[in-house]
Order: structure tokens, then sequence, then C-alpha cells
């Protein structure tokens, strides 16, 4: 039997420890815990760069790792329960499908993310090309979060937990991007909650509201 040494094995347990983050957050309603999963899920990432870091002695992972707890551990949950309570929005409505049947999606999502990404991981060189296809997984899990909810905030957090998976799969493929890329993409992930943060307050004042079937409705009047 071949031995895994410590450290790829626990690489391994943050790889499953962000699938199944995934999946918490897929089947959870209650928006102020959906963003303390997305706090653990950036705390996770964290902790997989830091380990990529010590492991191949990459000064710019070591950076990465600091930037991710910044930004998705501390700021952005700050900033998202913030707007939680100034805007009253706690529970999401019904999503457009029943919690089974986003599961079973989710599952199958997986299936079709490790198929896909079989060709990426026998071409990767990294220690963490294994991974791969749960980096896509948690992309694709994320996306089916944004387009089966129905408030405007959980699918925030669904972009946000996309972006996750992304650099997650920057990493496992090709042990992260350059820093001014990562750098730049930071900037406009905070841009981009800040802009939509306005946004929400815009449409809680004309609808009364953030649930976007009121969008709907409005662009089907016009």
């Amino acid at each position: 039997m071949t031995h895994v040494p410590f450290n790829q094995q626990l690489l391994n347990a943050c790889a499953a420890l962000m699938l199944l983050l995934s999946f918490a957050m897929l089947s959870q309603r209650r928006i102020v815990s959906l963003v303390n999963l997305f706090a653990v899920q950036g705390a996770v990432l964290a902790a997989t760069t830091l380990l990529l870091a010590w492991r191949t002695g990459a000064g710019h992972l070591y950076f990465s790792a600091v930037l991710t707890l910044a930004l998705k551990v501390a700021f952005l949950p700050w900033l998202l329960h913030r707007l939680i309570r100034r805007l009253g929005v706690y529970w999401d409505t019904e999503p457009l499908l029943e919690i089974s049947g986003t599961m079973l999606a989710g599952i199958l999502i997986v299936v079709f993310s490790f198929g896909l990404a079989e060709p990426i991981a026998h071409l990767a060189s990294t220690s963490m090309r294994n991974a791969i296809g749960i980096a896509v997984a948690v992309v694709l899990l994320a996306f089916l979060m944004m387009i089966t909810r129905r408030k405007a905030m959980s699918q925030v957090v669904g972009f946000l937990s996309m972006e996750n998976g992304l650099f997650f799969a920057a990493m496992s493929a090709t042990y992260g991007m350059p820093m001014i890329v990562e750098l730049g993409v930071a900037l406009d992930v905070l841009v981009a909650v800040l802009v939509l943060g306005v946004f929400f307050f815009q449409i809680r004042e004309q609808f009364d509201s953030l649930d976007l079937h009121h969008l709907e409705r409005l662009s089907e009047h016009q």
C-alpha cells in the first residue's frame, strides 16, 4: 500500500470539506447560516492555501492565504451580516427546486464534475491534481445555488462561493494564480459586493422585498 504523507492527507481532507460545505450551503435556507457557511468555506480555503505554501515553499501563497482570511473570512461575512440586519432578510423563500431535488441534482453534478476534470487531472503535475474534480464540483454547485434561489442575498453568497471554487481550482491545477491576478480578482469581488449592497437597498425601497420574482413581474409589464 502506498504511504500518503500527512500533509497530503490534510490537503485531501480540506478538499473533501470544501465539497461538504458546498452541499451544506445548497441545502441551507436560513441566510445568516448561509453566510456563516461561506465564512467557514473561506477559512478552509485559507488553510488549504497555507498547507500548499508550506509544502511547496511558494511565498505568494502565504500572501494569498492572508488575503483570503481578511476578505472572505472577516470582511465580506461582516458586511453581509450587516446588510442582513439592515434589510431584515433572514430566510430565503421556497427555492425553485425542493431540497431533496436540489441535493439529487448536486450529486449528479459531482459525478459529472469528476468525469469532466479527469483529463485535466492527468495533465496537471501538482500534489492536488486529484482535487480538481472537487473544485469543478464546488463551482457548479455554487452556480446551482444561484439559479435555484429567489432571494438576491442568497444568490450573492452563491456567486462568492463560486469564486472560492475557481480559486480552489486554480490552486489544484497550477498552485494558484499570479499575484496581480489575485489582487485584481479580490478587488473586483469587493467592489461587486459593495455595488450589490446598494442594489439591495434600491430593490427594497421599490418592492419592500428582496425576492427577485418582483423584477420578473416588472419586466413582464414593460
